[in-house]
């Protein structure tokens, strides 16, 4: 029997986006020796315990092979630590910045950051990874650095982003090294600049695409992991919050491989679908070049809060996405499940049926 898969994007956070995905791959009819169970991100400290419920509830274990921590951040690493505590864990993945940069180990006291000089958000993201290696150490499971190239014990996860002298090259331009950024100038002040303007529409068609390649996002969300799974005949691709430049170099390295890019049969929007994080001539890479007509060749969720507003997910990326045969389907604050060759049952309770966003002839500018 051909393999298939159950992809959970779980509900999380309360009027904010995050990331937690519970998913198995194998034989998903049969015993669980013949299963891979992974976990990528866990969302809120809040949410944790639903991505254990979950596993244990509809995928019948108690056990997860592997456990990704994409990156730092609270809505998407703070509930692994309930995952980590409550789970039999095969293998944690975790970048350690600390084992990068003096900079970022002298930062460290008594277990906890405390340079004064960190903003909030990092010495929070900080002190989350640590805790996560923590709790992974008391419980003796393997920690490994997800960088491109590392693939897991069943051979068919792979880490094609980032690699090792990428992320250590990001690590200068985190929130903090070697002292902060002008208030006037960088990426982060251009955003909150952006989201205090007032959004101006203007109109799009299937042949007029806005979306261009400018968009810039921040460090810490480059050195998102970037996962690709294979399944079968059918990949699954999973990006994080990564941005332009860590999804070019992570389509490279597959290219450079002779990995088929049209069996991606599952994409994650990346960083909730910002539109600074993907650009027409990265997503021809992923999804392939804009069709003439509409037609459904592969699917595409992004985990967004519990409406779907003007910012998240920008409606210029779901019509970029949609015109290269990958409509989105938006969690909008509810679980969603994509399945393949797989029961999708028991049914996910008070989940409801997944409709792709539309197209829109108006999007932001």
């Amino acid at each position: 029997m051909e393999p298939g898969y159950e992809i959970d994007f779980l509900p999380v956070g309360n009027g904010q986006s995050g990331d937690a995905i519970a998913l198995r791959f194998g034989n998903v009819f049969g015993p669980r020796n013949e299963q891979v169970v992974v976990v990528v991100d866990g969302g809120f400290t809040d949410d944790g315990q639903k991505v254990v419920d979950h596993v244990r509830r509809y995928y019948g274990t108690n056990r997860i092979d592997l456990v990704v921590s994409t990156h730092p951040d609270a809505d998407h690493a703070a509930g692994l630590e309930t995952v980590l505590k409550e789970c039999e864990v095969g293998c944690l993945w975790m970048h350690q910045p600390w084992n990068h940069t003096d900079d970022i180990a002298k930062m460290f006291k008594d277990g906890r950051v405390t340079d004064n000089s960190v903003t909030e958000a990092l010495r929070k993201s900080l002190d989350e990874a640590r805790s996560l290696e923590r709790i992974a150490l008391s419980k003796k499971i393997p920690i490994v650095e997800p960088f491109a190239g590392v693939s897991d014990a069943s051979g068919s996860v792979w880490a094609i982003g980032p690699s090792k002298a990428f992320y250590e090259s990001l690590l200068p331009s985190f929130r903090v090294l070697p002292e902060p950024v002008a208030p006037q100038s960088g990426i982060l002040s251009k955003a909150f600049r952006r989201v205090e303007e007032v959004i101006k529409w203007i109109a799009e068609s299937w042949d007029f695409e806005t979306l261009d390649d400018t968009g810039e996002t921040s460090a810490e969300n480059d050195s998102s992991t970037i996962l690709l799974i294979a399944v079968g005949n059918h990949y699954l691709l999973f990006t994080a919050d990564a941005g332009i430049t860590a999804l070019t170099n992570a389509i490279d390295l597959l290219n450079n491989a002779g990995i088929d890019l049209s069996k991606i049969k599952f994409v994650q929007v990346p960083h909730h679908g910002s539109k600074r994080n993907v650009g027409p001539s990265i997503l021809d890479c992923i999804l392939g070049p804009k069709l003439k007509q509409e037609a459904k060749l592969r699917t595409a969720f992004v985990s967004v809060a519990n409406s779907v507003n003007d910012k998240h997910p920008s409606k210029k990326v779901v019509n970029a996405f949609r015109r290269r045969g990958a409509p989105v389907l938006a969690t909008g604050g509810q679980g969603k499940c994509h399945y393949f060759n797989a029961p999708g049952w028991p049914a996910r309770e008070n989940w409801s049926a997944a409709e792709p966003l539309p197209f829109y002839t108006q999007v932001e500018e």
